[in-house]
């Protein structure tokens, strides 16, 4: 079971199947390879600093794949999440 927003469990979350099937209506998944991700921490890095930005919907990262899964509400900027990648400490090295 995933953790949830409050200790006692009563937050939406589980509704997962909703929130993206909204968000994937108008949205663009694009993959990217990182170079340099080895544990949680970079995962937690990268998903803070990426998600910071203007119509980031969601990001996804696999650190054993070297992947970064960015869905934005339209077309991404490349360069503003390469430069949030790089603000985390990491190297986007191109779409995957």
């Amino acid at each position: 079971m995933s953790s949830c927003c409050t200790p006692d469990g009563s937050c939406s979350t589980g509704a997962g199947e909703a929130t993206t099937a909204t968000a994937v209506a108008d949205s663009t998944a694009t993959v990217y390879a990182v170079s340099g991700m080895t544990c949680g921490h970079c995962k937690t890095a990268i998903t803070t600093s990426v998600s910071a930005l203007d119509g980031v919907i969601s990001v996804d990262v696999d650190v054993a794949g070297g992947l970064v899964t960015v869905t934005t509400g339209g077309a991404p900027d490349d360069a503003a999440i390469a430069a949030a990648v790089d603000d985390a400490g990491y190297e986007l090295t191109g779409r995957a």
